[in-house]
C-alpha cells in the first residue's frame, strides 16, 4: 500500500502535536539510545528524532522503538536507500531538511510518513501542490527565523511548521506563538555531554521544561 501525501502529512501533523518540542539526536553510542528514549518521554517528549548522522543512528533507532509511548523518527534523509533503512530499523517517521521527488516518492512506497524541509514560499508551495502541508522549515534561524515564518504565513496560511535549526528555549517560545507553528525541532533538551555522562535525570529535567514551552499557546 502507498501512503499518500495527505495521509502522510495528517499522520506527521498528529505526531507533532504531541509535544510542543522534537528533540533532535545525534547519537554516537548505541548504549545510550533506551535510556536516552526513556528519560525524554519521561519528561513529556515523545517525538523523538534521530538524525542519520553518524553510524550508530539505526542501532539507536531500533533500540528507543521499543520505549513504551514514544515515537521514534529518522532524520536526515535524504535518499531512498535512507528511508528503506530507517523504516527496517523501526522508525514511525521521517525527517527531511528538503524534499526531493524521488525521497518524497520513496516515503510514499515505504508508508513512511514525512516532515519534507522547505525553507522558501516557492518550496513550501511545491509541496503543497503534492499534498503535504505540515512541513519543517530549515534551517529555521538561518532562513530569516520568526519574521521570515510569519511572512510565509500570510500568503500560506494553510501549511504548518515545525521551525529547526538554531531554536533554543528563548526563541522557542517566539516560533510557538506564531499561527502556523505546531511544535519545533531542538537538541537543546540532550546535550552531548549528559548524553555522554548518562545523566539521564538532568536530561528529564530538560525535557520536563521543554514541555511547557507550549502551555501558554
Amino acid at each position: 500500500m502507498t501512503l499518500s501525501p495527505k495521509d502522510a502529512s495528517r499522520l506527521t501533523r498528529e505526531i507533532c502535536g504531541l509535544a510542543p518540542i522534537v528533540p533532535v539526536l545525534v547519537i554516537h553510542d548505541a548504549r545510550h539510545a533506551r535510556p536516552l528514549a526513556e528519560a525524554l518521554i519521561a519528561g513529556g517528549l515523545p517525538a523523538l528524532e534521530v538524525t542519520l548522522r553518524t553510524p550508530s543512528a539505526l542501532a539507536a533507532i531500533r533500540a528507543m522503538s521499543a520505549v513504551p509511548d514514544g515515537h521514534v523518527g529518522a532524520g536526515t534523509l535524504i535518499t531512498p536507500e535512507d528511508v528503506r533503512a530507517a523504516k527496517a530499523a523501526g522508525a514511525t517517521f521521517g525527517v527531511s531538511p528538503g524534499a526531493t521527488d524521488e525521497l518524497l516518492s520513496a516515503c510514499e512506497a515505504e508508508d513512511l510518513p514525512l516532515l519534507p524541509g522547505a525553507a522558501t514560499a516557492t518550496e513550501a508551495m511545491r509541496l503543497l501542490a503534492r499534498g503535504y502541508d505540515m512541513l519543517k522549515f530549515f534551517p529555521a534561524e538561518a532562513s530569516g527565523g520568526v519574521p521570515a515564518l510569519k511572512a510565509i504565513g500570510a500568503p500560506l496560511p494553510q501549511v504548518t511548521f515545525c521551525p529547526t535549526g538554531g531554536v533554543n528555549p528563548v526563541n522557542a517560545v517566539s516560533y510557538l506563538g506564531l499561527p502556523n507553528v505546531l511544535c519545533a525541532g531542538g537538541s537543546w533538551v540532550a546535550p552531548q555531554d549528559l548524553v555522554e555522562a548518562e545523566r539521564w535525570d538532568e536530561i528529564e529535567t530538560l525535557a520536563r521544561n521543554a514541555a511547557q514551552l507550549g502551555c501558554t499557546q
